[in-house]
């Protein structure tokens, strides 16, 4: 089955050009698009959509708060934001807003097309490591930056898995969680999943957000 993709920005030329580099992939159609986030919500309500490329600067309504309307819903689509300049405080608000990932508007084509088959098998699209770096810069805005974990959910963790999280959050990949805790690739990916099961998260980019917001990590890699 194809990967049904809505594009969602005000600039009609660069919908133009994203319809065009996707419809010539064997499995990916554009079924929906819109030039703001009203318009957007509107078509999301009528239409099945699998993944949605969201711009951040929109009238009517932006691409963050859509987005947190779009992800407040059941079984949402994934989101990738579109931001103009990398790492500012659009991509910031847009992943804790529920998005999978962001990427800037002048990615090449592959780089894209990968981005939205991997948020589609769902994977998040920004590596740890990136997201790691834009915390690091927007900490100061958490609601407990600075301060002990206060997360009721991370009660729920066993001791292994509060490791993984905060090595996740630490921008490590499953094989470097691997190495440095002796385990198994397939056991961290185990561990991975329990930790997004019993926090309700979708994808290693909210594990990363919610361990800074709970400061079980802190900017500059200390937890």
């Amino acid at each position: 089955m194809s990967i049904r993709v809505m594009l969602v920005d005000d600039q009609v030329l660069l919908r133009t050009g994203f319809r065009m580099v996707l419809a010539a992939q064997p499995d990916m159609e554009v079924v929906a698009e819109a030039g703001d986030g009203v318009e957007a919500l509107e078509v999301l309500r009528a239409t099945k959509v699998d993944v949605v490329l969201m711009d951040v600067r929109m009238p009517k309504l932006d691409g963050v708060e859509t987005t947190r309307r779009v992800c407040q819903d059941p079984n949402p689509p994934k989101v990738l934001i579109l931001t103009t300049f990398d790492l500012d405080e659009y991509a910031f608000s847009g992943l804790k807003a529920g998005a999978s990932g962001f990427m800037l508007k002048d990615v090449p084509p592959g780089e894209l097309l990968a981005a939205i088959r991997s948020v589609h098998s769902g994977d998040a699209v920004v590596a740890p490591s990136t997201t790691r770096r834009l915390l690091d810069r927007f900490a100061p805005m958490l609601p407990n930056a600075g301060g002990q974990p206060q997360h009721k959910e991370l009660e729920r963790l066993t001791g292994r898995e509060r490791e993984v999280m905060i090595l996740v959050a630490q921008g490590l990949s499953n094989g470097e969680i691997a190495a440095r805790l002796v385990l198994s690739e397939a056991t961290v990916k185990t561990h991975v999943g329990r930790i997004l099961t019993k926090l309700g998260l979708r994808d290693r980019v909210q594990v990363v957000v919610l361990a800074y917001e709970t400061g079980l990590v802190r900017a500059g890699g200390n937890s």
